[in-house]
C-alpha cells in the first residue's frame, strides 16, 4: 500500500517486495477498484472549472477534440476545492449538460472555453464566463488553469503505465481522482489503509 500511495509502478513494487509481479498488478489493480467505490459523491458550488480532455497512446492524426481512438472525459473543478470526473462517449451539449446540472449547485459560476458544448450554460440556473485561449488571458479570474492542472497531472501518472487497457481505464482515472483530492501522501495512506481494513473481502 505504501509503494501504490508512493506512485510506484506494480512491477517495481514487486521487485521491491518480494513477490511475483502478476501479484502486485492484481493487488493494485484491487485498490484502485476500492478507491473508485469509496469515493465521496459531492456538489461543487461557488466557482466553477469546467472542460474535457483527451486520453489515450500516441497516436497519429488530430489531437484533442476529434481525436479518434482516445478516451473522452469530463471534468468539473471547484476552485481551491476538489475534482469530479467522468468518462463520456462525446462532448456535445447533451452529454456534458446533464452532468453539471446534476454535480454544480445552481448560480454557481462555470467557467469553460469557448468550445460551442457550453453555449447551452448562457441560459441555464448557473453564471457562465467563457475564457477565450487565443487571447492573453485579460485578468486573475477568468481561466480554467486548475482544471487543466489536473489534467497534466493525471497523464503525467497514468504515462508510467506505459499504456493502460480501456477496460481498465475508469479505475485508473478515479485513482487520480482521489489522489487530487486526497491531500498529502500521509492523508492517502492513512485512508487507503482505513478502507482497506473496514472492507468485507
Amino acid at each position: 500500500m505504501e509503494l501504490f500511495v508512493a506512485g510506484s509502478s506494480a512491477r517495481a513494487a514487486a521487485e521491491l517486495v518480494g513477490v511475483q509481479p502478476n501479484t502486485a498488478i492484481r493487488y493494485f489493480m484491487r485498490l484502485r477498484q476500492l478507491i473508485a467505490s469509496k469515493l465521496p459523491s459531492f456538489e461543487l458550488s461557488g466557482e466553477v472549472e469546467a472542460d474535457e480532455s483527451y486520453f489515450g497512446g500516441v497516436r497519429k492524426g488530430r489531437r484533442g477534440r476529434g481525436a479518434s481512438g482516445k478516451v473522452a472525459v469530463f471534468g468539473l473543478l471547484k476552485r481551491g476545492g476538489k475534482v469530479y470526473t467522468a468518462i463520456i462517449p462525446n462532448a456535445k451539449t447533451e452529454t456534458i449538460l446533464p452532468i453539471i446540472e446534476e454535480k454544480v449547485e445552481p448560480d454557481s459560476i462555470v467557467y469553460t472555453d469557448t468550445f460551442r458544448s457550453y453555449n447551452a450554460l448562457d441560459v441555464s440556473d448557473f453564471r457562465h464566463h467563457r475564457i477565450n485561449h487565443s487571447k492573453l488571458f485579460a485578468d486573475k479570474q477568468n481561466h480554467i488553469n486548475g482544471i487543466e492542472n489536473f489534467w497534466n497531472q493525471a497523464k503525467r501518472h497514468m504515462r508510467k503505465f506505459n499504456g493502460i487497457k480501456q477496460d481498465n481505464f475508469y479505475w485508473f482515472l478515479k485513482e487520480c481522482e482521489w489522489r487530487f483530492n486526497g491531500g498529502n501522501h500521509q492523508e492517502l495512506l492513512r485512508q487507503l489503509k482505513y478502507w482497506v481494513k473496514n472492507t468485507k473481502h
